[in-house]
């Protein structure tokens, strides 16, 4: 199936980048999110970027303004995905949450419709199992920022058929993403590998070892890595950071993916990182 249309669930910033994206690749994108105050930040984001996209000659003002025609705002999710070939849920990393909006794509989406997930930790054949159509669900994990970087982790449930996995593969090169598949496992392969880092970067600072910028540089000119631990933990959000540690602790059992106490203690204070102006680093804008 190709797919022309998509239903991006959740404004937000990994969001607003998969709508960017869609909508610079041709598609119809339908934006949702709760309120229209949450949708104006959204398209007032695409539309910055899209600037920057322009100054470095990688778009042209004609090619922007066609882009942004093409994406439409809902606050309903029900309305949202009726007509579309794709819904993709961005929404925060809470399982309960994804967990009732699939069983509301599930009711008001048509049968054919894919219904795909930017979880970056949660069980697939989970979420798939609250609807009547697993073989229809998949994994969609872009990478933040959207709009740069060039991997999608395509991620199979149990469930899901060659043709839903095929057509999104296909759509992720279309988007100019690179997809690499994977099996349904907590963490995937991304988070698998970076949060237990960034989590021991958190230990490291709570311990004493040595001050953020002193991890973070290690790390970047010892490791060849582009940006610290730290600093990419701000990026991420702390809060996202916590709640990936805990799915990965609570369903693989290990104390490795125990998250760090100065990590909760920063998201309880409402240190989020670059969101919130504040975590690791302190943001001016």
């Amino acid at each position: 199936m190709t797919i022309d249309s998509v239903a991006v669930i959740g404004g937000g910033t990994m969001g607003n980048g998969i709508a960017h994206v869609s909508a610079q690749s041709g598609l119809q994108v339908h934006m949702v999110d709760v309120s229209a105050e949450a949708l104006e930040q959204g398209l007032a984001t695409i539309d910055r970027n899209m600037d920057r996209q322009v100054k470095k000659e990688r778009m042209t003002a004609q090619e922007k303004e066609a882009a942004m025609r093409r994406i439409q705002t809902f606050t309903d999710p029900a309305e949202a995905v009726q007509g579309v070939q794709l819904a993709v849920e961005a929404i925060p990393e809470r399982a309960e949450l994804k967990y009732e909006l699939f069983g509301t794509l599930d009711r008001e989406a048509g049968p054919d419709t894919i219904l795909a997930s930017n979880t970056s930790s949660i069980s697939i054949t989970e979420i798939a199992a609250r609807t009547s159509r697993p073989e229809k669900v998949i994994g969609m994990h872009f990478m933040n920022p959207v709009p740069v970087m060039k991997l999608v982790e395509v991620i199979r449930g149990l469930a899901t058929d060659d043709a839903t996995t095929e057509s999104v593969m296909q759509l992720s090169r279309a988007l100019g993403k690179i997809p690499v598949e994977v099996n349904d496992y907590p963490g995937f392969v991304s988070n698998r590998v970076l949060m237990p880092m960034i989590n021991e970067a958190v230990f490291a600072l709570m311990e004493g070892v040595a001050e953020v910028d002193a991890i973070d540089t290690v790390m970047k000119l010892g490791m060849n890595h582009p940006m610290g631990p730290l600093a990419l933990a701000d990026l991420i959000g702390l809060d996202t950071c916590l709640n990936i540690l805990e799915v990965l602790h609570r369903e693989l059992g290990d104390d490795r993916y125990r998250p760090c106490p100065l990590l909760r203690k920063y998201v309880a204070a409402g240190w989020l990182g670059r969101k919130s102006g504040r975590g690791f680093h302190t943001y001016e804008d």
